[in-house]
């Protein structure tokens, strides 16, 4: 979803609303399905638990977003530009966040907001 809306296939970004709102509705629905399935399936530990700022779902979201930008940096920048280093350095602090995340929150030190 991220790649037809940020890319687009064929080369062409969606440009009807209709579209948009469509690949907007849908992220949305996945973000919903993978936090309910993080609430019911691991355990949050309230106390003492530091709470995160976003849900497993939305930093999941960052992440396909990130690497659907990165993949397209590879795809169109030359391999010295900085921009296309940086898409690749985004997209491994997210992996490296998210994978602190996954750890803290098993192991009680996070929790998560609940919607």
């Amino acid at each position: 979803m991220h790649e037809r809306r940020l890319v687009g296939r064929g080369g062409s970004v969606p440009t009807d609303h209709a579209t948009i709102l469509e690949i907007e509705r849908r992220r949305i629905e996945l973000v919903m399905a993978i936090d309910d399935w993080v609430a019911r399936s691991v355990p949050q530990h309230r106390l003492g638990a530091t709470l995160h700022t976003e849900t497993v779902g939305s930093v999941i979201d960052r992440i396909a977003e990130s690497s659907v930008r990165a993949h397209h940096a590879l795809m169109t920048l030359d391999a010295h530009n900085e921009q296309l280093h940086g898409a690749w350095h985004h997209l491994a602090e997210l992996a490296d966040a998210y994978d602190d995340l996954v750890r803290d929150i098993l192991a009680g030190r996070r929790r998560l907001p609940e919607w």
